[in-house]
């Protein structure tokens, strides 16, 4: 034996159970002995116990939490596997009535020894930081909406008549000047109108920079594809894209649709069954983004209008958005996974789209290019509309792009890809 207790030659299974500012690591043989007594490591300490005491033929597994990613990363190049680990799933396999660090490390362990952990996808470092990004975004606009609530309960209190909404401005704020307030509330909605510009400016510098990365490796390519699509919108299209990470995951649509949790629930019993709703079991950003479509599709497609109009007569309102947005989330996966064009749209409509998309970004994040050339840049590398040289979807307001040649010019490399 080593100064670890491991036999030479036996593969050993280590758990790691990891809190706040610790972890507690134990492991065990393939009949479940312990080879690595539980232990307790600090996480300034981690990094260098794991190169001291782990073995290049270890398996190794942690739980997906808030820290799981960081210690992934320090576990990957030391340990031949690294699983980590649906922490709902193994809860229901592993409950146990007397619930101590020592013995979730031991359970978890030797779940991992007898090949039964129930594991999720790793999601690689700019699929990893994406999310973060998108996530602090998501907290600032739920915070805005916060304010705003709370800004319109004043105004509700004291029967004061108000514009609806989120955006503020002088001629919708002069009901906060109403004599029916008391200075107390007055100042008070001054520091709320001062936390919404000051929100409302990070808002803006994360989606300046969600809109730089939409035309940058590795996102430029599946977007433009998800572009083309009705309703989608640069924040939405990349929420999507970074909770899907890498579409191949998904052999089916039906196996997008779970992992959303838009797929309708089933009871059961007998020769009784009774549909439910949603189950909601999935990546709350995925279907938020997602509904987010779905309001849009059926608002500025007549397609999906005429679809969405057609449910209602059948469903509620919310029913009916919800199954847009699965219908909407199948399309994402086709889409992605035959790499064409939409097929209910124009090659006319599809470059109005890729317009609406250059409108939202700076020259810098269109990398130099005009409105004109980054519409055309985008239908050459979808390889339609060769000859489109006007959008006349608006007779009134018809809209110019950009010619091949003119692109060929910047852009030579696009000649490898038509």
């Amino acid at each position: 034996m080593n100064e670890d207790g491991n036999t030479r030659g036996t593969r050993r299974y280590v758990a790691l159970d990891i809190h706040k500012y610790y972890c507690v690591i134990a492991g065990v043989d393939r009949e479940g002995r312990v080879l690595l007594q539980a232990v307790r490591v600090e996480h300034a300490d981690l990094e260098g116990w794991l190169k001291k005491n782990l073995c290049s033929t270890d398996h190794a597994v942690i739980e997906s939490t808030t820290n799981a990613w960081h210690v992934y990363d320090l576990l990957a190049p030391l340990a031949e596997r690294v699983v980590v680990a649906n922490p709902i799933k193994v809860k229901q396999i592993a409950q146990a009535r007397v619930k101590t660090d020592i013995r979730d490390t031991l359970i978890l362990a030797r779940l991992l020894a007898a090949n039964l952990v129930p594991d999720v996808w790793v999601p690689p470092v700019h699929v990893r930081e994406l999310r973060q990004l998108l996530s602090q975004r998501r907290q600032l606009v739920e915070t805005h909406t916060q304010i705003v609530n709370r800004m319109h309960s004043v105004a509700h209190r004291h029967h004061l008549t108000h514009e609806r909404g989120k955006r503020f401005n002088e001629k919708t704020t002069l009901w906060q000047k109403s004599k029916t307030l008391s200075s107390l509330e007055q100042f008070q909605l001054g520091l709320e109108m001062e936390n919404l510009t000051y929100i409302e400016k990070q808002i803006e510098r994360i989606s300046k920079e969600v809109r730089k990365m939409c035309h940058q490796k590795p996102w430029a390519e599946s977007m433009t594809y998800l572009m083309q699509l009705p309703g989608f919108g640069v924040i939405t299209a990349m929420t999507i894209l970074a909770a899907i990470g890498d579409i191949q995951r998904f052999e089916t649509p039906k196996h997008l649709a779970s992992y959303s949790g838009l797929t309708p629930g089933l009871e059961q019993s007998g020769t009784k069954h009774r549909g439910k709703g949603i189950t909601k079991e999935g990546r709350r950003e995925l279907r938020w983004a997602l509904v987010e479509a779905a309001q849009m599709a059926v608002k500025s497609d007549p397609v999906w209008k005429t679809r969405f109009q057609e449910m209602l007569k059948r469903m509620h309102r919310n029913q009916a958005i919800a199954a847009v947005a699965h219908r909407l989330l199948e399309l994402v996966w086709y889409v992605l996974t035959r790499r064409q064009p939409y097929r209910h749209f124009s090659h006319e409509r599809i470059a109005y789209k890729y317009l609406t998309w250059a409108w939202q970004m700076n020259d810098e994040a269109r990398d130099g290019l005009t409105r004109q050339q980054f519409a055309r840049y985008y239908m050459m590398r979808l390889g339609i509309g060769h000859d489109l040289t006007r959008i006349a979807l608006d007779p009134k307001h018809p809209r110019k792009i950009a010619s091949e040649a003119e692109l060929l010019a910047l852009r030579p490399e696009l000649k490898q890809t038509e």
